[in-house]
């Protein structure tokens, strides 16, 4: 009898000690379970867009006017100040301390977006100026002198540039993102070659309306016209050294169903032919042959990924090779999105450089 208690006690453990196991297993199998789930429904959103598990987006090759306005302000210039008496003072703004390129972000507190908001707080001010200023990523506060011109004007010496616009080429469209890349370049100031930090942008329909041919020494450039300034294609968010990134708005952006193509990765770029997509009259996108002549082996992102030559007669008899304008223009190799247009050499209008689709990608939502 005694022996049967001890084996209903021993079995009432094992059953208890078991129920106990396997809860843990079960709370562990749920926790890892959830947090498995959660990574593959980001992996397959970022990756799996389509049914054979390859990404795919929308070759562009349009050809698209841009404005961005800038956050803060870009210091460009500095000026001396021509005083009453008629002697010139060296500029305030250089005197404290202030660098070409500084960005200013806020002046007494408040928020500096344009020149115009610029001169309204200098003029109604009667003291020193605080100034925020951001510099290679780091914020520093410096103080700014006013001083009185010739004829009696606040002045602290200093040009400014708050916006820019400019055309380029649409490089890829993802409908399931709605996201953009173009120009596979950053937008930088001209004077300071500054990139630009972007407050707000609009990628705006355009059109090509001259071409001016590239020459040895001599750059080409297309010549674009906006087609209605108050219609935006689309926002530009983000100005990066790979390009200029945001979403279109797909209302007024149908993309080419023709021009689904899978994305390659940097490994898979080949030397040899290739294609660009590019737009260089009112008839719009279309194919011409290059070569693929170098590759760079990247581990960072960079805008100069690999070397191409232009070889398709007709592009070289109308633009001389690649001109500015053209920068963003899609490359297709073996019938993949392999790249992108991004600078011409001065001294061969036939010859250029390229970034890795992939670097584009990675600076929108579409690749982590």
């Amino acid at each position: 009898m005694k022996r049967i208690n001890n084996k209903k006690k021993f079995i009432k453990k094992f059953i208890i000690l078991s129920m106990v196991l396997s809860s843990i297993f079960f709370l562990n199998n749920f926790f890892l379970g959830k947090s498995e789930s959660i990574e593959n429904a980001i992996a397959t959103e970022n990756y799996l867009k389509n049914k054979d598990g390859k990404i795919k987006v929308y070759a562009g090759g349009e050809n698209v006017g841009i404005k961005i306005s800038t956050k803060g302000v870009l210091a460009v210039a500095f000026s001396d100040i021509e005083t009453a008496e008629g002697s010139f003072t060296k500029s305030p703004s250089d005197n404290c301390g202030i660098e070409i390129g500084d960005v200013i972000l806020k002046i007494n507190g408040k928020e500096v977006n344009s020149s115009k908001e610029l001169k309204k707080i200098i003029n109604s001010s009667n003291e020193n100026l605080t100034v925020l200023v951001l510099r290679d990523g780091k914020e520093l506060t410096k103080s700014i002198n006013i001083l009185n011109d010739k004829n009696n004007n606040k002045k602290i010496g200093l040009w400014v540039r708050d916006s820019t616009a400019g055309i380029g080429t649409l490089t890829f469209y993802d409908k399931n993102t709605g996201s953009f890349g173009a120009l596979g370049h950053p937008i930088t100031d001209s004077e300071t070659e500054k990139i630009l930090t972007v407050d707000k942008g609009d990628i705006l329909n355009s059109t090509v309306v001259n071409v001016r041919k590239g020459k040895v020494g001599n750059p080409g450039e297309l010549k674009g016209l906006f087609i209605n300034e108050k219609e935006s294609l689309g926002t530009v968010e983000k100005n990066t050294n790979c390009g200029i990134f945001g979403h279109i708005n797909s209302r007024s952006f149908a993309p080419d169903e023709s021009k689904l193509y899978e994305v390659a990765g940097r490994g898979e770029v080949k030397l040899g032919p290739a294609q660009i997509i590019t737009t260089i009259d009112e008839d719009g996108p279309k194919y011409y042959d290059v070569v693929i002549e170098k590759l760079l082996n990247q581990n960072t992102k960079s805008a100069k990924s690999m070397v191409i030559r232009i070889t398709d007669e007709e592009l070289l008899r109308r633009t001389g090779g690649i001109v500015q304008g053209m920068s963003g223009s899609p490359i297709i190799q073996n019938g993949k999105l392999v790249g992108a247009v991004t600078h011409v050499l001065i001294n061969k209008p036939d010859v250029g450089y390229g970034i890795y689709i992939e670097w584009m990608l990675k600076d929108t939502n579409i690749i982590k």
